[in-house]
């Protein structure tokens, strides 16, 4: 049963870093894609960025290219999201999630939310002026 569960949100400054992480508690992730994903009030859950099962290839929302850093490390069971340059409109709570049907993030499967689950309850960013 997996059990994901994300860390290291909180409340930064405008143009400030996080970094966010996630594990299993020290399992092993499962060998698909993983990806992030992120739920501000009242819109809809959107994707931020993915990870290929082996860490070969990552995708990017372009509101976040350049700034965040998706990566994992399977030998540790983490999965990371480095943010920087934040903005307000980072604010959200982020999800790592599963899609149990790919290997490799490619393309518009990659983003698309339905593809994808998601078991803990996020972690919450909060950007400030």
């Amino acid at each position: 049963q997996v059990q994901l569960a994300e860390s290291g949100g909180g409340l930064v400054q405008a143009g400030g870093s996080l970094r966010l992480s996630c594990a299993d508690s020290g399992r092993a992730l499962p060998t698909y894609v993983m990806s992030w994903f992120r739920q501000a009030p009242g819109k809809e859950r959107e994707f931020v960025a993915g990870i290929s099962w082996n860490g070969e290839r990552t995708e990017y929302a372009d509101s976040v290219k350049g700034r965040f850093t998706i990566s994992r490390n399977n030998a540790k069971n983490t999965l990371n999201l480095e943010m920087n340059s934040l903005k307000l409109e980072d604010t959200a709570v982020y999800h790592c999630e599963v899609d149990p049907g790919a290997y490799h993030c490619v393309g518009a499967a990659c983003y698309d939310p339905s593809r994808y689950y998601y078991w803990g309850q996020g972690t919450k960013v909060t950007v400030s002026i």
